[in-house]
């Protein structure tokens, strides 16, 4: 007999519409075990599979079985067992993938009909249910099951008040997820219940105190959603026992009064203080409700350390900011596997669909210099977006967590008014991380009792839905019924339990019994809070030490075959190491890395293309041309150093840049640093920018070293590659927040990076750095420009002038300087005095002062810049210079004049205004 091929045995198989989900779940089936699949399917696939395709080759079988379907409309049924098994399939599916749908999980919605997952909608009858059937898949660890026990089992794991949606991740997690969904629920004991019950107690009887005690103040009641004090509790128990030792927690305002207190432990008198005004800050501090906190969780196994990070009320922005915290947690610890610190985030419905800061943060959830191991995502879907918003106007998605989807993560839809299934929720979102070191998150459905605060009316806005929470039990309320009327507890014991809450806020206990001092008590921090002062350490590396170095961060295996443009780069690296050419820029940023590694600490480099620079002049990681390995030199300094990593991020600035400040604020010993493709485009992460590293030390007093280089300089290549728009850093700086400043040299990037890392104090350090003059021929620094001093706050005059002569000065900063020089040489305009200005903030009023001082006879000072005058750094120059300045020295403006845009997109035009305003300060 011919031997049938796969393409004759489609043309005649029992193929529909409907089967092709069961078809190929069938062959997976078969191949991870043959005995698992009926006798008959068991052959036609050993036939084919012998044949036609080799069993690896599963996805050409598959595209074969669509294509045909798609052309086939008849459906041949093979045999009465076989149709069954095809049918017990796809009501078995059904439940896995739509059973969430039809589930019990909104506490204010009536449940939908699910006619999909009823028995008759797959070809069963009545008299079939008391029928024992084979299963295709073991469902709760039984192969054989009637269809009413079926039935029952896949309604009570998918349809009850946990339910979940998976059907989108990885093969592997999904049989994970219906063994873990599909097994009998867990019993709870009568003395878990009763914890479970106080949590409840808690967490309702501190908002109905603040609510009484604090009438009208804005406290963004938890209530509605009191179950997630419950559900953080007990990942925090179930994390320690999975060998956790640290979480951090990020969260926007909604429940944070009340984390605070009944989690992490803060007394009530320190929050009812703060509601009172009594609260004394160094700095201009904050609301209650951004505040952070940090404290130990002791349980009868293990302590684990708690840390809740500090936030806007931009909502989401704390995401990756802990995400980063988290990364440099792990780091410092050499938790490689990532299962030792666990970051836990809290989000707002639609606030987790509507900002597109949540995409950025998923996105690198799974990449190499950004991944974490997982993060628990808790929704608390009060499903009301702020004040109004109907949830069909603040999404386009069937569900707020359908972003999920985007990475696989598995989504776990849980009633917030059954508190057992949210304990469950809990233990699975902690044994998939754990398992998985993937992302998951938890819907916790729920409702919100209050306005977006306490001052608003919703019912003005969604009648409808305040009618029905207004007649809606809390859920402390529906388990104690619950407990009383399973005799596990009495009337009298539950009021008890209300009283003593009250009488604890009463007493200023505190209201979590596991609660213990933290154990970090900032010990990372110890040298960094030595002073609030700017200090400026020796700087001083031997010449020996520094040729070394440099011989070695030019240096690469022979084998590892460069590109031609690279090897050049080596090449002339190598000639500056033996002294025969002068450093350039990347050389000169090198031996910072080199020298502050050596010295012990660790550096931190990201951003678009950080390896290799955007401008091609760092080349930090060497690509092989062969076998596309990647070699660091940095990683390779022959002696005892700190850790180097270079990550080329995805294509976010908010994001990443948020990640680098949470990992920056955490990890006070390392360098970090991010680097934007263009100084430009660091505005699209302004927020990170405006919320935490400006004004972070002054609202909560965190401490961050993060440096940001961004490349700035006008060479005529448009409005979105001149500016990193200087004037908006220099508007921000006060209170000795931050440092802004432009190097010009080698030797000046070289100093400055260094001064940040071994400086005590730790603030964010904004970095105007050159695009042209990566490879200007004047722009480069002699190796004894390195070894002696430190950075140079202004740099004065650099040729050979006579100070009687000088009746002029021309203040600058970065690249126009050496435009004002090379015009002023060609010209001989000996009178004219050129001043660096390298440190706009803090402003270094006795430097450029005693600067002033040898040019007696000087009588008229220039500011020059290459920005539009609304721009760049003449509004906040000018006051300075002005109040530096003698009385006979008057001070005007050479520049762009105003203009909406930072710079022409015209070439020409660009030359134009360029020699206009060097000719201006020059000659006019």
């Amino acid at each position: 007999m011919k031997q049938e091929t796969l393409q004759e045995w489609l043309a005649s198989s029992a193929l529909a519409g409907s089967n092709q989900a069961y078809i190929e779940d069938l062959y997976e089936i078969y191949l991870d075990n043959p005995a698992q699949v009926e006798p008959s399917w068991r052959e036609i696939f050993s036939r084919f599979a012998k044949t036609t395709y080799p069993e690896q080759a599963h996805s050409k079988i598959r595209e074969a079985f669509k294509k045909q379907v798609q052309q086939s409309h008849v459906l041949r049924a093979t045999s009465h067992t076989e149709q069954h098994a095809t049918d017990l399939m796809r009501f078995i599916d059904a439940y896995r993938s739509q059973g969430h749908q039809f589930a019990n999980t909104n506490p204010l919605s009536e449940i939908r009909e699910a006619e999909d997952l009823h028995w008759q909608h797959y070809g069963f009858h009545s008299q079939d249910l008391s029928q024992t059937f084979n299963l295709p898949h073991t469902v709760n660890q039984q192969t054989q099951m009637t269809l009413q026990a079926l039935a029952e089992k896949l309604h009570q794991s998918y349809c009850q008040t946990l339910s979940a949606e998976f059907d989108y991740a990885d093969r592997h997690e999904q049989k994970w997820l219906q063994a873990q969904l599909e097994q009998d629920r867990p019993i709870f004991t009568a003395q878990q219940q009763q914890q479970f019950l106080q949590e409840l107690i808690a967490a309702e009887g501190l908002e109905r105190y603040l609510g009484a005690k604090f009438t009208g103040a804005k406290r963004f009641s938890l209530e509605g959603s009191d179950a997630f004090i419950l559900l953080v509790k007990e990942i925090i128990r179930t994390s320690a026992h999975n060998n956790v030792e640290e979480i951090v927690f990020g969260m926007a305002h909604r429940g944070r009064l009340n984390m605070l207190v009944n989690v992490f432990g803060k007394k009530p008198q320190a929050l009812f203080d703060e509601f009172a005004g009594k609260m004394q800050y160094t700095g201009s501090g904050d609301v209650k409700y951004h505040q952070g906190f940090s404290s130990d969780f002791v349980t009868d196994t293990a302590r684990i350390h708690l840390n809740l990070a500090y936030n806007p009320s931009h909502l989401e922005i704390v995401s990756p900011v802990i995400q980063g915290a988290v990364r440099a947690r792990q780091d410092r610890i050499h938790d490689t596997e990532r299962t030792k610190v666990m970051a836990v985030t809290v989000h707002g419905d639609s606030a987790l669909a509507g900002q597109g800061i949540v995409q950025e943060t998923l996105n690198m959830s799974k990449t190499r210099g950004y991944t974490i191991g997982g993060t628990i995502r808790i929704v608390i879907n009060n499903q009301i977006g702020f004040t109004t918003s109907n949830p069909q106007d603040t999404r386009s998605m069937y569900y707020c967590t359908d972003v999920a989807k985007m990475i696989g993560a598995p989504v776990l839809h849980v009633n917030g008014d059954d508190a057992e299934a949210v304990v469950r929720a809990a233990h699975l979102a902690v044994a998939y991380r754990q398992t998985f070191h993937k992302d998951i998150f938890i819907d916790l459905v729920s409702y919100r009792r209050h306005g977006h605060n306490e001052a608003d009316e919703p019912a003005m806005t969604q009648p409808l839905m305040y009618q029905k929470i207004k007649r809606h039990p809390t859920v402390a309320q529906q388990y104690a019924t619950f407990l009383q009327e399973n005799r596990t507890l009495s009337a009298e014991q539950v009021n008890a339990m209300k009283e003593d809450y009250r009488q604890g806020l009463e007493n200023n206990a505190t209201m979590v019994s596991e609660w213990a001092e933290p154990s970090e008590n900032g010990k990372y921090w110890s040298k960094a809070l030595l002073t609030t002062k700017w200090d400026n350490p020796k700087d001083h590396v031997t010449a020996k030490q520094f040729k070394a170095l440099a011989l070695a961060v030019s240096d690469y295996p022979e084998d590892h075959v460069l590109h031609n443009r690279v090897k050049k780069v080596y090449a002339d690296r190598r000639l500056m190491a033996e002294g025969k050419k002068p450093f350039d820029w990347g050389m000169g940023e090198t031996m910072a890395y080199a020298t502050i590694l050596t010295e012990g600490h660790n550096v931190r480099l990201s951003g678009e293309d950080a390896g290799r620079a955007t401008f091609s002049h760092r080349h930090a990681a060497l690509h092989s041309q062969q076998n596309a390995e990647v070699y660091y030199p940095l990683q390779h300094l022959g002696q005892p150093q700190g850790h180097f990593e270079v990550w080329d991020s995805m294509l976010s600035e908010e994001g990443v840049l948020a990640f680098e400040y949470g990992y920056a604020s955490t990890a006070p010993q390392t360098l970090t640093l991010w680097e934007a493709q263009f100084g430009d485009f660091a505005n699209g992460a302004q927020m990170v920018v405006d919320q935490f590293i400006s004004s972070g030390e002054q609202k909560w007093g965190r401490m961050c070293g993060l440096t940001m280089l961004l490349p700035h300089g006008y060479e005529g290549q448009g409005p979105e590659h001149s500016s990193a728009r200087l004037e908006r850093y220099l508007q921000l700086c006060a209170e000795d927040n931050m440092q802004v400043c432009v190097p010009t040299t080698p030797a000046q990037i070289y100093h400055l990076l260094r001064r940040q890392i071994l400086r005590n104090v730790r603030r964010p350090l904004i970095v105007m750095t050159p695009k042209s003059l990566l490879r200007h021929p004047l722009a480069v620094s002699e190796q004894k420009d390195f070894l002696h001093g430190g950075y140079q706050t202004v740099i004065g005059e650099v040729d050979p002038l006579i100070a009687n002569d000088i009746t002029r000065i021309i203040f600058c900063t970065g690249k126009v300087y050496y435009d004002l020089l090379e015009q002023r040489r060609q010209q001989g305009l000996n009178h004219i005095a050129i001043i660096r200005i390298e440190q706009l903030y803090p402003y270094p009023q006795k430097a450029i002062a005693d600067i002033i001082k040898q040019y007696p006879q000087c009588h008229e000072a220039i500011w020059c810049q290459e920005e539009p005058q609304n721009q760049g750094a003449w509004w906040f120059i000018q006051s300075q210079l002005i109040a530096t300045l003698p009385n006979n020295i008057s001070l005007r403006y050479a520049g762009r004049p105003a203009a909406a845009a930072t710079a022409t997109g015209d070439a020409a035009l660009h030359q134009m205004q360029q020699r206009k305003l060097v000719e201006t300060a020059l000659n006019s």
